[in-house]
């Protein structure tokens, strides 16, 4: 409720929603006093009336003294305007409470606690943020520090059933994945990249449809989870896809953002929501031409800023932010070699990787392609410089295999296969946040077993 509404018309509306049988919990109050008699309302009617100082503090506080089944909302702008309205609907969803109002319901995305093992979600918050990449990273280091993972990883071009490739156990070449092209599937699906790039087990698992919250509308990733429970290693990890989230419940969150993303997309819409599932922000493409200074700055301050839980089951700290660039690195040596890279990556970034790769690979980058999600533009870009280059170094992504491979295969290239390795920019050794995320992970689920 707001001060902007006559108290008599709000309580006139509460007990429309009470006569219709509904149990009323207490009232929140989020701001506004203009109709509101002086010194203010502890209560309205029969009900309490709870008060602070900050909206989404108030709501979160007031959620879990009452545990209430549903927040309805009987305000409006300018108490609660576009923004305001998200923030409220995100510390509800957060807490898994549905948000209700006039024209709008939202309700939280099911996340069941499926996982036999410690486990992480790495979320992101759209396509193209490096969440892959990531994850990847996350698999390795943990599978050398001694604490192996299996990675559960869902796609808009996953398999109809969960598929398991041991990434820790075979040695994946383009062959093996022109091979999965011929019998009709996706061969750069994340999964078979987790596993070529992550050297662990990976579960494939499908997704279609994509809420304001992450949500998804079908998806076999339960089922995935199920199947990685059985797989040899200490944790589980789960890679969301694009802007959705792992349809599961997750001990420990990083979220993905590049430096690109706009603020608004963390202060507004759900942004708020993902930032209170997280606890790490890996910031990512922390360099020109992705995101100027000030930009980087902005998000930064953005994220530091975000409110957080601080009573009750789920209280959480400070996120913590490690921001990073990512730089090539091949899968095996091509020093001395003459090589035509494809990537998803924008042309601005053309330089910088043609210079990283000269100078620490040792070879000489004869021509790049961004299309790697254009295939008409891809075959085009490779039948122009096939006669240059004697290796294709390209991504598991996109066209990646059903033409870039193909193509180059043809015309006899080498094909060699590129990792997006994060590097700080701030000095911190990424490793030690990935272990520092599977610490707690480990924690929180020991303390839920107990």
């Amino acid at each position: 409720m707001d001060g902007e509404h006559y108290p008599a018309v709000t309580h006139s509306a509460l007990e429309d929603v009470a006569s219709s049988g509904h149990e009323i919990a207490a009232a929140v109050l989020v701001g506004g006093k203009e109709k509101l008699p002086s010194g203010g309302l502890d209560a309205l009617g029969e009900w309490e009336i709870v008060t602070g100082t900050d909206q989404q503090e108030t709501l979160d506080r007031a959620i879990v003294e009452f545990q209430p089944d549903a927040v309805l909302d009987l305000s409006d702008e300018p108490v609660l305007d576009y923004r305001r309205r998200h923030r409220l609907i995100s510390v509800a969803l957060a807490r898994g409470v549905p948000y209700e109002g006039a024209d709008f319901a939202f309700s939280p995305p099911p996340r069941p606690r499926l996982c036999t093992r410690p486990s992480i979600a790495i979320i992101g918050t759209g396509k193209r943020t490096g969440k892959t990449a990531i994850t990847g990273f996350v698999a390795r280091t943990m599978k050398e520090a001694g604490s192996p993972p299996v990675v559960v990883a869902m796609g808009r071009g996953g398999p109809p059933e969960p598929e398991v490739m041991r990434g820790d156990e075979v040695d994946i070449e383009a062959k093996d994945l022109l091979e999965i092209v011929d019998q009709g599937r996706h061969a750069a699906s994340d999964y078979i990249e987790d596993a070529l790039l992550g050297r662990v087990p990976t579960v494939g698992c499908r997704r279609c449809g994509g809420g304001l919250a992450g949500g998804v509308d079908v998806s076999n990733v339960a089922e995935g989870v199920r199947v990685a429970n059985d797989l040899p290693g200490d944790a589980v990890i789960l890679e969301g896809s694009g802007s959705a989230i792992p349809p599961v419940h997750a001990d420990v969150s990083i979220l993905v953002v590049p430096s690109s993303c706009p603020t608004e997309f963390l202060s507004s819409y759900m942004g708020p929501y993902r930032l209170l599932l997280s606890d790490f922000v890996v910031l990512t493409m922390c360099e020109e031409p992705f995101g100027s200074p000030s930009q980087i700055s902005a998000i930064t301050s953005e994220i530091r800023s975000s409110f957080r839980t601080s009573k009750g089951e789920g209280s959480q700290p400070e996120i913590e932010i490690i921001r990073t660039v990512f730089r090539p690195v091949p899968t095996r040596s091509v020093e001395g070699r003459n090589v035509f890279v494809a990537t998803t990556a924008p042309e601005a970034a053309g330089g910088s990787i043609k210079t990283h790769l000269e100078e620490e690979q040792g070879c000489d980058v004869v021509g790049i392609s961004h299309a790697l999600s254009d295939r008409d533009r891809l075959e085009t870009d490779i039948g122009r410089i096939a006669e240059k280059a004697d290796t294709l170094l390209c991504e598991i992504k996109a066209a990646g295999i059903d033409v870039a491979t193909r193509r180059a295969m043809d015309a006899g290239m080498d094909v060699v296969y590129m990792d997006n390795v994060p590097t700080s920019v701030d000095g911190d050794d990424p490793a030690e946040f990935v272990m520092r995320a599977y610490d707690l992970a480990r924690r929180r689920f020991e303390q839920r077993e107990r």
